[in-house]
């Protein structure tokens, strides 16, 4: 397939464009993310710009909205040439972006987050709060995006939060909104919520253009697709015409296992096991009630639930990130297919867990999963550094070795970075993910915690990430998986425990139905 010629837009002809980027290049230094890329958006569609982590998406757009100057090309909005020089400008061309994490100050109200920036009236120094608030009603009920002026943004929802970054960017005046990744960190009632709105937004004469590498999503909800691979174009596809297959074949550049293929589980000894776990939030409310479950060798368990319902904090506990109130968490390690001595886990510091065969890939990657200022190499040995294969002694490290094995690993795990030496920041999301799972895995672990191990990467990470979380399972490790995406934890998990309100409600076999595991997870037909 061609991937560099101007590729002819798909759609109503007779639309005018909303935005047009001609030829956009964009290099740094051993790195081209656009190469002569095109992108054509037709007024009042929702356009999907699709591509798998590092192939260029964000570039682009912060290109459209101002926050990175091309080196070359050209950009059209509503069929005029336009110079952007930085979001001032992309604004007051009507062009608003949500960011894929949040640009929201914590502390601060909704109505204050709105006007940061732009404060309307008052004496010099002040906001008039009366003011902003009118104005936040007025746009909640000309777009249907009810939400409290006064609550603060740290008291609300992810979901509450990404409405806020919407009517921020509406308050604004944006006729255009660019969503980068914008149900990455939402749940499958939030995403559905996010659609309302978005299809709402544009019945309103709003153009949207949504980054995402969502194969349903994309189906669902957009009208045209651009796909970009490694920096060039791949295809434009009309969502009508198109299907799941296609759409990944053009990302990835070959065919991709859209379903996981394994067979049958093998289970074992008990390995990993909480009885009657009990703990409290960070607001000292009980939030896990005698939580009991247990992880055979060879076997994975899938954990489901609405998020919010005790995941994240039972996640926490038993990794040694929270302490427990009661109860109990214990391994017992695996030898030759016989159950060794049991250790009891609970309330133990997270690098003793390690010792004791425990890993854990962390739900959030950037809080708790790496250290983003520091190297790949660092990162990729984080949790480990004192063990004898890189240490000399209790002071010196054995950087050498450090390296050799972060390379190793880089290639394994076909983590895509021109060395070991960046920092992690430097990486895409699937790459930094990868970094995590190749660390955790290298351990050689006896049980895995697996927290949204996908959770804001593309196809093809997603397929090599179950790949290695099947290989693990049938390697005799007890995998713990925790994941909001029902479709992964059905097709992954061998059982599935069903969370609600920080109890387990039902264990329950990979043949449920996606149906039924709802009405599970939102507290009906509890079985005890």
């Amino acid at each position: 397939m061609q991937e560099s010629t101007l590729i002819q837009p798909v759609g109503e002809s007779n639309v005018p464009y909303a935005v047009e980027m001609r030829e956009i290049s964009k290099a740094w230094p051993g790195v081209i993310a656009n190469d002569h890329v095109n992108l054509q958006v037709r007024q009042g569609e929702i356009h999907a710009l699709m591509g798998e982590n590092g192939a260029g998406k964000s570039t682009l757009m912060n290109i459209l909205y101002g926050l990175i100057r091309p080196d070359s090309g050209e950009i059209l909005v509503n069929g005029k040439p336009v110079s952007i020089h930085g979001p001032r400008d992309a604004i007051r061309l009507g062009i608003g972006m949500v960011h894929q994490h949040f640009m929201l100050i914590p502390p601060l109200t909704v109505a204050e987050n709105i006007i940061l920036g732009r404060e309307p009236g008052g004496v010099a120094g002040t906001l008039n709060l009366k003011q902003a608030r009118a104005e936040l009603k007025r746009l909640s009920d000309q777009y249907g995006l009810p939400i409290d002026p006064d609550a603060k943004i740290k008291d609300l929802s992810v979901g509450l939060q990404q409405r806020v970054e919407i009517l921020k960017v509406l308050a604004r005046g944006a006729d255009i909104l660019i969503m980068d990744e914008p149900t990455g960190v939402l749940t499958p009632q939030e995403t559905d919520e996010l659609f309302g709105v978005l299809r709402g937004l544009v019945k309103q004469g709003k153009t949207i253009i949504f980054i995402t590498h969502k194969l349903r999503e994309v189906l669902d909800l957009t009208d045209n697709i651009t796909v970009l691979r490694r920096g060039k174009n791949a295809g434009n596809l009309a969502t009508r015409d198109t299907n799941r297959r296609e759409i990944a074949r053009m990302m990835v550049g070959r065919d991709v296992l859209l379903r996981v293929e394994k067979t049958p589980a093998q289970p074992g000894p008990v390995v990993l096991q909480t009885k009657d776990l009990c703990a409290r939030s960070d607001l000292g409310l009980d939030v896990l009630h005698d939580v009991n479950f247990e992880v055979r060798s060879g076997e994975i368990l899938g954990i489901a639930g609405v998020e919010g319902n005790g995941q994240s904090e039972l996640i926490e506990v038993i990794s040694g990130m929270r302490k427990a109130t009661s109860g109990q968490i214990t391994i017992t390690p695996v030898k030759e297919g016989k159950a060794g001595k049991t250790v009891d886990l609970t309330n133990m510091h997270a690098d003793d867990e390690r010792l004791m065969g425990l890993a854990h890939i962390p739900e959030d990657r950037r809080e708790s999963g790496l250290v983003l200022s520091e190297s790949i190499s660092d990162n990729i040995i984080l949790g480990r550094q004192r063990w004898p294969e890189f240490a000399r002694g209790k002071f010196l490290l054995s950087l050498g070795k450090i390296r050799e094995a972060a390379r190793k690993l880089v290639a394994d795990f076909d983590v895509r970075t021109p060395s070991v030496d960046i920092p992690a920041r430097a990486l895409s999301g699937g790459n930094q993910q990868k970094v995590i799972i190749a660390r955790e895995l290298a351990s050689n672990p006896e049980a895995l915690i697996a927290a949204q191990p996908t959770r804001g990467v593309d196809i093809g990470a997603i397929e090599f990430i179950h790949r290695r979380l099947i290989e693990q399972r049938d390697a005799g490790k007890a995998v713990l998986l925790i994941s909001a995406e029902l479709d992964e934890i059905r097709s992954l998990s061998d059982r599935i425990a069903v969370m609600y309100e920080g109890r387990i409600v039902d264990i329950v076999g990979p043949e449920v139905t996606e149906e039924e595991l709802g009405v599970l997870m939102t507290g009906g037909g509890h079985h005890g």
